[in-house]
């Protein structure tokens, strides 16, 4: 029987570890122990829009060859589209109680992380022309008011208030998202809008704030995590270390978040 030289062997050794390395399923960038890259798609609650804005940004700086597709909505109406199968590989909601609705459904990968806080704050338009001074001020007759719908966790933290405070609100209409609701104040649609702290810093001169002490009796905890069916699980999990992380806790403290 003709032996193969040693040389032969070894070459031949190498070349089968080298397809092996770059099989389907396995980046190249992994077995070399270099950054994730790719593309990720990360859907958050509109609150975020602001801060995930400029931490994706970033994000895409501090690792060429990434992209972070961002994508937001009211994290009721998120969870829906997860739920029925639309494309994302971070979730980041506005409440505990959304998150927990992908957990129950087997559709995140291991266990949230906390990350941010906020709390309520009363949105009027530049001037305060219905003269709102408390939360009770929102439930005087003619008074204009818009809030979440109670799906939403804005909404869900009002009706907390409400509940907490003995005050009932006649909205004239309830929003999918926070951001449309400051979007009805800022346009004079409203007299009053309920919206996050942040929503009310980053809106500028286009509001103006009233804070109020019943506010304390529903802080929203935001949580992320990553989406099951990602298809870049390290890229995900890279943006969420960056998001939970010092960086992160910068933006969003700089945004009026209470960080964690």
């Amino acid at each position: 029987m003709t032996r193969k030289p040693l040389t032969a062997v070894l070459l031949a050794g190498a070349l089968a570890a080298s397809v092996a390395g770059c099989a389907p399923g396995t980046s190249q960038t992994a077995q070399q122990g270099s950054s994730p890259s790719g593309e990720i798609t990360v859907f958050a609650a509109a609150s975020l829009k602001g801060t995930f804005t400029q931490l994706a940004k970033d994000f895409e700086a501090a690792n060429p060859g990434t992209k972070v597709k961002l994508s937001f909505a009211g994290s009721s109406d998120l969870v829906t589209q997860i739920t029925q199968g639309a494309p994302a590989d971070v979730f980041a909601s506005a409440d505990t109680k959304n998150m927990s609705k992908l957990a129950d459904a087997n559709l995140v990968e291991g266990a949230a992380t906390n990350f941010a806080t906020n709390v309520l704050e009363i949105a009027v338009p530049p001037g305060n022309p219905a003269s709102i001074a408390s939360f009770a001020d929102l439930a005087k007759p003619g008074v204009k008011v818009v809030t979440c719908a109670s799906q939403v966790p804005c909404g869900a933290a009002t009706d907390a208030v409400e509940k907490a405070s003995g005050t009932t609100l006649s909205p004239v209409s309830e929003e999918s998202s926070v951001t449309d609701v400051l979007g009805k104040v800022s346009s004079g649609e409203a007299d009053a809008g309920l919206v996050y702290v942040t929503d009310v810093k980053g809106a500028g001169d286009k509001v103006k704030g009233i804070p109020f002490a019943e506010s304390d009796k529903a802080v929203n905890t935001y949580p992320i995590a990553t989406v099951g069916s990602s298809k870049n699980k390290a890229l995900a999990a890279a943006f969420i270390a960056t998001v939970t992380g010092d960086k992160g806790k910068k933006v969003l403290g700089d945004a009026g978040f209470g960080t964690l």
